[in-house]
């Protein structure tokens, strides 16, 4: 069930497991109950910072020495009457006020109005309190009834007003919403009716007046706008600008995934016309390329090339080609799909482009980022069809090294199509058409793969979860899947790619090694020192050890582990949670390298069909190549913000969809038992990942086996304080589905006490 222990003592370290139990183990004092029963509190320094942790989760909130005892679950009287002394002092320093009695509260922090930079997003909770970043990175938190009309995402200006001797953070007002529209689900009474929504984020419901209504009925999810909102204390008036048509509904709850997200799904008639254009300025040839732009272009329609994609791709963005040169060198080509030939700098066309930044994968589809005439057809490298392209051709020995170099426009003819299925097959037997030359392409991508690794780069290979979906979007079954050496194959190539070009853009001074030109970067900075805190809690529960992080070993730490747990069966759950550390990747004009892989300069070159960033790249690749001048970086720093946001609620979207077709999945199975993960902890319960099929929910603590129940935020554990047994992360526990919200998409699980049946089929 969990981790019980001997009496007589504290339970203040870990006991080390096999690789791959995984199991909650018993240790624990019964009469000290617990880490935090003992004479100590590890050190004055921890206290002092658990102190203010609970200070500040709690701020404007007046607590006095019970009540931050009782957060922390400290119970010994030594250590109590410390924790009164630090109050005092931390209150003489500033850091608290004090409100007499024994009661203190979290000091403000000092804001000056004249230096302005007040300005923050905010996030509200579901009770009203406000938590503002601003752009220093400083947190406020804003009390309830003080947030006006802001929602979770708006930005704000904060202003600070006196109430009192203290002085109180308020929002004056929202400067930009983050979004346009609200995805609500219509409940009606008599003429008027509310709006819950989708956003869990959202903290309060809608109100709709029947004239705003629109033709919703009962049940309907729809697009809400905000009409008025004057007083944070009643609820916002909205107004129905389109029905999405009923909750539940496949087609209504993808749809309204995209908008909650603020993404299209249909191309503005404008857009659609464009692409179109491009076939019907030569109804007999719609397919044909022009002959004058077909000799500006290097000519590869005699070198054989090859795509390898999912079974169902339909756009083909990258190709590879394969010649041995006279000297025994290999000639590789990695040719991407010439988008920009299309896609003329100010048009229609780009602007919708710019605006969406990248297609979306949602469980049942793809909506593009171009329309489907250039995403599927014009632009797609497909088989047996001649294509515009931007190459990077390269010399390579037989230790996979680049000789030689060229980048430019070319025009290419794919002899083969492979699914990834088919080039695995070849690459495993060495049978059928082409096996020879994908060995080749393979044996030179482990080369490259393996130098990566020696320098840092981390293997990001991880399970993907995949759906069979019926007719009617029904899902039937779960499905994991792995990439294997075909993938890899592609992406080991389209990174060399993506790292030539990005030093061909920057052109790399050679002495000082810096760039001297602008160029777009994709950036991924070292991961956050707490968060391998953290890990190293979580992965000693499966008997693995890691080194204190530090500034000159966080490099290593990442790798090391991943190697030492690949081929475990905790492999993908560490993966996992290792990549939760990590910061997220962006587009960048200022260059920082790129941490997970490894690389020092790094770009996207290699999928514009789908990524706007990978159209500038190209655009600025063609400019050095025509010998212009430096770029100005000022309008490309806006547009790489805007595709790292953009990204961002892309993937928000795809896990969205993926949730809400997880939660259906086992709606039909309440009531049954399975084996999972704790993958996740805090202070309301534990996140458990089933095994099988992945579906990840949530448990309650009120749904716990009967304890009282204590959270070791250090140490992301439960503790029974009666028991001593302790669950956190990384612990195999057995489960109950007992709820599968789908309007929440949340999922809620029932944990059981030792001894109970489990099933894990997916």
């Amino acid at each position: 069930m969990g981790r019980k222990g001997s009496r007589g003592q504290r339970g203040d370290k870990f006991v080390g497991k096999g690789p791959g139990q995984g199991q909650p183990s018993k240790r624990g004092s019964k009469g000290q109950r617990g880490m935090h029963g003992g004479s100590d509190y590890g050190s004055p320094t921890d206290l002092r910072k658990a102190v203010l942790r609970v200070f500040k989760q709690r701020a404007g909130k007046a607590l006095n020495h019970k009540q931050i005892s009782g957060a922390l679950g400290i119970l010994n009287h030594d250590v109590r009457r410390a924790v009164t002394a630090l109050m005092e002092d931390l209150a003489e320093k500033g850091q608290l006020e004090d409100l007499g009695r024994g009661r203190y509260v979290m000091a403000a922090p000092e804001f000056d109005p004249s230096a302005g930079g007040n300005e923050g997003t905010i996030q509200v909770s579901r009770m009203g309190t406000g938590f503002v970043r601003m752009a220093d990175g400083n947190e406020i938190r804003v009390p309830k009834n003080n947030t006006a009309d802001a929602f979770w995402g708006d930005t704000v200006e904060v202003e600070w007003w006196q109430r009192g001797r203290r002085s109180m953070p308020r929002v004056k007002r929202v400067t930009k919403r983050l979004r346009e529209h609200y995805v609500v689900t219509v409940t009606l009474v008599r003429d008027y009716g509310f709006g819950k929504p989708s956003d869990q984020r959202l903290h309060t419901d809608f109100f709709i007046p029947g004239r705003h209504l629109n033709g919703a009925t009962e049940g309907d999810k729809v697009l809400l706008s905000l009409e008025q909102w004057d007083d944070p204390r009643d609820q916002p008036v909205g107004r129905v600008v389109e029905v999405l048509g009923q909750q539940g509904e496949h087609e209504v709850e993808m749809h309204a995934i995209l908008a909650e997200f603020g993404l299209p799904y249909q191309f503005p008639a404008e857009v659609s016309a464009a692409a179109e254009a491009f076939q019907a300025s030569d109804p007999d040839n719609p397919h044909g390329l022009d002959p004058k732009e077909v000799a500006r272009r290097r000519d590869f329609r005699e070198v054989l090339t090859m795509t390898i994609d999912p079974a169902d791709a339909k756009d083909f963005d990258d190709a590879l080609s394969l010649q041995k040169l006279e000297n025994g060198h290999w000639e590789v080509g990695v040719h991407i799909a010439d988008v920009t030939h299309y896609l003329q700098p100010g048009s229609v066309l780009d602007r919708e482009a710019v605006s969406r930044a990248t297609s979306v994968y949602l469980v049942d589809r793809t909506i593009p980022m171009l329309p489907e005439v250039l995403s599927n057809d014009l632009c797609s490298l497909r088989p047996h069809e001649d294509r515009f392209a931007f190459s990077a051709v390269f010399e390579m020995n037989g230790q996979a090294e680049v000789v030689n170099r060229w980048f430019g426009r070319t025009v290419i003819h794919s002899d083969r199509r492979f699914a990834y299925e088919e080039a695995q097959d070849r690459l495993e037997t060495g049978e059928g058409d082409r096996a020879e030359e994908l060995k080749v392409l393979g044996d030179l991508a482990q080369k490259l793969r393996a130098k990566r690794f020696k320098r840092g780069g981390i293997d990001f290979n991880s399970e993907e979860v995949r759906f069979q979906l019926d007719e009617a979007g029904k899902p039937l079954k779960v499905v994991v899947k792995r990439m294997k050496e075909a993938n890899k194959l592609i992406e080991d190539f389209m990174l060399l790619a993506n790292v030539e070009v990005a030093r061909f853009l920057a052109k790399v001074h050679p002495e000082k090694q810096v760039p001297t030109r602008t160029a777009v970067y994709r950036v991924h900075d070292r991961p956050d020192p707490e968060k391998l805190k953290q890990l190293r809690v979580f992965v000693r529960r499966f008997g693995h050890e890691m080194p204190k992080p530090t500034p000159g070993n966080a490099e290593s730490l990442l790798r090391d582990l991943l190697s030492a747990t690949s081929g475990t069966p905790e492999e993908n759950t560490v993966k996992t949670m290792a990549i939760r550390t990590m910061a997220k990747a962006e587009y960048n004009t200022e260059n920082i390298g790129h941490y997970g892989l490894a690389f020092p300069y790094y770009t996207h070159f290699t999928s514009p069909i789908r990524r706007y960033p990978d159209v500038m790249v190209h655009r600025l690749l063609q400019r050095y190549l025509d010998g212009q001048a430096s770029a100005d970086a000022g309008p490309l720093d806006g547009r790489c913000h805007h595709s790292s946001t953009m990204e961002k609620r892309a993937a928000e979207a795809e896990r969205a969809s993926i949730k809400y077709k997880q939660v259906e999945f086992l709606s039909s199975r309440i009531g049954e038992t399975f084996t999972g993960l704790v993958n996740g902890t805090i202070g309301k319960g534990l996140f458990v990942e089933l095994d099988g099929n992945k579906c990840e929910g949530f448990v309650p603590k009120q749904a716990f086996p009967w304890d009282q129940w204590v959270f070791d935020e250090d140490h992301m554990m439960f503790e029974g304080l009666r028991s001593g047994t302790k669950i956190g992360l990384g612990d195999k526990i057995t489960v109950r589905v007992v709820a599968a919200d789908m309007a929440k998409r949340q999922l809620e699980f029932e944990w059981l006490e030792e001894g109970a049946i489990s099933t894990t089929e997916s």
